[in-house]
């Protein structure tokens, strides 16, 4: 979708209180949009869209609860060499 925007303005923002129980995500990211829009058609008492911008952006309430953040540490060298070898040899390949 063209929307004017460049990438830089094309943010994400989630917002939270420790007061409230509701998150707020404002998202341009297509995958995010699309993710929260099928949770919220499927889940309709967790998460609600509540704002379109008409510019590509959307603003979704959710529950605390409903939303995680992971965090993923790096792979060793070691860990690396393990992974590729078996790429390799399982002929997977990056998409």
């Amino acid at each position: 979708m063209k929307t004017g925007l460049t990438k830089r303005q094309k943010d994400t923002v989630i917002c939270f209180n420790e007061e409230s129980n509701i998150i707020d995500v404002r998202t341009h990211n297509t995958d995010l949009r699309n993710r929260l829009s099928e949770f919220s058609e499927q889940y309709p008492d967790c998460c609600k869209m509540t704002d379109d911008d008409e510019h590509g952006g959307m603003l979704f309430e959710i529950q605390k609860g409903r939303l995680s953040f992971r965090l993923t540490a790096p792979y060793s060298e070691e860990r690396r060499k393990e992974l590729s070898e078996y790429a390799k040899k399982h002929g997977i390949t990056k998409k």
